[in-house]
């Protein structure tokens, strides 16, 4: 495995960049922000006659990208260019020029959105209604993963690239997974930060939630009456401490560390005294080695809602203590609107430059003091302020809490010895597939070759069926879509089968990392299509919050009382074994005991229309494709806590390795390379050699275009022939992102059943060129059993 070090490695801040209302570069939006500008106003780009109000924080000055991700296209994703602009302007300010300085192999993508691509994706359903045919490209913009894929090919990044949705969080857990990514050695640079652009569904979304001011957000103000949305993007550059050092780097500051938590309290509302809140503030202060003394600045979520503006105040004070009365707490959406998934990345900018220049940013149009909140908003203009570290604050739907700690170079902060190495085990598995609920379902369908699924108007797709009671009350289940029953349903099974979901304090100690790639399409349709058909009137308030891709992690948490550090990837066909890999590296820094990793997919007519449009799927070639549905959880624990609970150890996760062929989305490099890196990747992580391996659960569809790389890179790895090979998903179809764990569930009924005894190896990728393998071990088996 990879080795923990006594110390974790140090990150910094190399370069930064921005495309907000403020203009088109970072240092434009801190010129605005430090003088307490609002660049809100009415909105040009979108039909605004129907929505409470006609102002946002709008990019009124566009900057095209030099990277065409879609050659032969004529149109575009707004979401696509902010991040490219921005991502522009913060990779030349670093300096670095990559495979020269560092190689392409050792830089990542981290990369944060809420709505993703789904201006594309209105544009299309627009067109389908008025009877035109829209450009198959367009349906390939729309998935979180494609903005990171594009990053990733225009900047020749081959390292981990990861897509991470959490809401008005997501750009502040890709900050999170790129500081673990860099501390675990997978990577040396990332470029992280986050985009989001103007939807008719979002304006109509909040609309119909009547959180949208008619006047500029007031965030902390007694007059607030709503929030602002705004759009941009936000991108940073982070480099290990001997990396900068090495290349001579600038190093604008340093990130300390960051605290992440679920509310499990309500789809969209936070807990009222802020709870959850204040855990991620208190996780971020304790793993960076920081005091509330340390603390006099924080950048606030602030959106300017009665409610989340209060309970952030409240969190701030119960993480802070009596500091918190001498801390500054402003909220840089005054002046751009909120974000939503660019706002941890914008706002972290704005804190790092605020550190750089020792200012502490303002709150603008605030009018009076509302003692519920009461903290000091740095009213009107920024002020000058000795600043060593700050927090930055963000919390998103479905209680999805991200607080992130930052210094200036050589400020305070030491994070605390890294705890020490444990093996991370499968404790539990909950299952629900085409093939039936359980495990034991999926292993008899698997042994006996049933071929999943049936055609449907031209695509082969394989359905789930299952007990919708196992998610709760028909009263609690009105509010989830499929994808959250499915999670739900599993996530009460692993833990069931970990012999944990009678014990309220374990349960509360657990996080969820859940992945999905296809996320909440069918809550989009069913909220979208009537929006775009009758206008914003049509709008459902209960189906809005169930649109965000984390919505099944969030009612996993007020389901089950999980409150842990809580994200969802969004890594494409990817996701699960993302998730998987994220999960791994948390418990290996100490970051929880236990984590459920939920992987679920449903299937959804507009969804289902866009696969039949792009030729990969509609014709020929995808014959032999078959598209699954699924839920499948694993429970993730650190050894000595499952030893603490004798619960059963099911397998050993023993390393995982992300490699990217930066091709562009929806692009793959057919030689397979990006494919053995991961697996090589792998294999060093784990500890192991090619030879110690007894069978390959390849990522093998039906799609031979993706199908032929992979077996010429397993057979440069293992040698032609002379490995198992189980394909899987040519039985029992692709479950998009929750392939990695039908595998895993799959090796170990293989174990059971006889097969050879020794670690497997588990591919998954993208149709992007993004590939995550990882390596599984028969338990027991630990120590130099392992061959390690």
């Amino acid at each position: 495995m990879t080795d923990v070090s006594d110390q974790p490695v140090g990150v910094v801040i190399a370069s930064v960049g921005a495309i907000t209302p403020h203009g088109g570069s970072a240092e434009a939006l801190w010129d605005g922000v430090r003088a307490g500008r609002v660049a809100i106003s009415p909105v040009r780009g979108l039909p605004m006659g129907e929505y409470q109000t006609t102002l946002g924080g709008e990019v009124t000055e566009p900057r095209p990208p030099g990277y065409d991700y879609a050659p032969g296209c004529d149109t575009r994703d707004p979401s696509v260019d902010f991040a490219l602009a921005a991502a522009e302007e913060a990779m030349a300010g670093s300096g670095l020029r990559v495979g020269a300085d560092i190689p392409a192999e050792r830089w990542g993508i981290a990369y944060g959105t809420c709505h993703a691509g789904w201006r594309s994706a209105e544009l299309a359903l627009h067109e389908v209604r008025e009877g035109g045919t829209p450009d198959w490209r367009r349906y390939t913009f729309v998935p979180p993963q494609a903005g990171a894929e594009a990053l990733s090919a225009a900047f020749g990044l081959k390292g981990p690239v990861l897509s991470v949705n959490t809401a008005c969080a997501s750009s502040a857990h890709a900050l999170a997974h790129a500081l673990d990514v860099i501390r675990a050695g997978r990577a040396d640079a990332m470029l992280v930060g986050g985009s989001d652009a103007f939807t008719e569904s979002a304006f109509a979304g909040f609309s119909s939630l009547w959180s949208l001011s008619e006047r500029p957000a007031a965030p902390y103000s007694k007059d607030r009456s709503g929030l602002t949305l705004g759009e941009g993007s936000g991108m940073l550059v982070l480099l290990s401490r001997e990396t900068a050092e090495r290349t001579g780097a600038p190093v604008v500051a340093e990130m300390l560390g960051y605290g992440l938590s679920a509310d499990g309290h309500h789809e969209t509302a936070p807990h009222p005294e802020g709870e959850g809140a204040a855990r991620a503030m208190r996780s971020a202060l304790s793993v960076s080695g920081l005091t509330p003394d340390d603390v006099r600045y924080v950048n606030g979520h602030g959106t300017g809602t009665p409610k989340n503006d209060v309970a952030e105040s409240l969190a701030v004070r119960a993480a802070l203590g009596d500091s918190a009365e001498k801390t500054a707490l402003s909220s840089t959406k005054s002046m751009i609107g909120h974000l939503l998934g660019a706002a941890g990345a914008v706002e972290g900018i704005v804190t790092v430059l605020a550190l750089r220049d020792q200012v502490a940013p303002p709150t603008a149009s605030f009018t009076e003091v509302d003692p519920q909140c009461g903290l000091d908003p740095v009213a009107g203009a920024g002020r000058p302020m000795v600043l060593d570290t700050a927090l930055s604050n963000n919390f998103g739907f479905a209680g999805a809490n991200a607080t992130v700690a930052f210094a200036r170079p050589g400020g305070p902060g030491a994070p605390p010895p890294a705890v020490g190495p444990d093996e991370v085990v499968v404790t539990g598995f909950g299952v629900i597939t085409s093939a039936g609920e359980g495990a034991e379902a999926l292993w008899e369908a698997y042994a006996a070759g049933r071929r999943q699924g049936a055609w449907e108007d031209g695509l082969h797709l394989a359905r789930v069926e299952f007990d919708r009671s196992a998610a709760g009350s028909a009263r609690a289940r009105r509010r989830m879509d499929t994808i959250s029953q499915l999670a739900v349903a599993v996530s009460r099974a692993a833990l069931d089968s970990a012999d944990a979901v009678d014990d309220e304090d374990a349960v509360a100690a657990t996080g969820v990392v859940l992945g999905t790639g296809i996320g909440p399409m069918e809550s989009a349709e069913r909220f979208t299509v009537p929006v775009l058909s009758s206008g914003a009137r049509a709008a459902n308030p209960a189906v809005f919050p169930a649109t965000v891709f984390n919505g099944a992690a969030g009612q996993v948490a007020m389901a089950l009382g999980t409150k842990g550090p809580t994200s969802t990837l969004t890594s494409g066909h990817a996701a699960g074994a993302a998730a998987l890999g994220v999960a791994f590296d948390m418990l290996r820094a100490g970051r929880a005991e236990r984590l459920l990793v939920p992987a679920v997919e449903a299937l959804s007519p507009a969804m289902l229309d866009a696969y039949r449009g792009i030729p990969l799927f509609g014709s020929a070639a995808g014959r032999r494709y078959t598209l699954a549905e699924a839920g499948i959880a694993l429970v993730l624990e650190r050894r000595s806590s499952a030893e603490r609970r004798g619960a059963p150890v099911h397998a050993v996760v023993l390393g995982h390795g992300t490699a990217s062929d930066a091709c562009g989305i929806g692009r793959w490099d057919p030689s397979g390379d990006g494919v053995e890196r991961a697996m090589r990747e792998a294999l060093r992580g784990a500890g192991i050699r090619p030879d110690d391996i007894s069978a390959v659960w390849a990522n093998a569809a039906g799609i031979a275009t993706a199908d032929r790389p992979e077996q010429a890179a397993v057979d440069r790895v293992f040698g032609e022939g002379r490995v198992r090979i189980e394909a899987p998903k040519r039985v029992l179809g692709e479950p998009v992102g929750a392939g990695a764990h039908l595998s895993a569930v799959l090796a170990v009924g293989a174990w059971r059943d006889g097969a050879a005894r020794g670690p497997v190896i588990v591919n998954s990728a993208s149709l992007g060129g993004t590939h995550t393998s990882l390596v599984l071990s028969p338990a027991p088996l630990h120590g130099t059993e392992s061959g390690r």
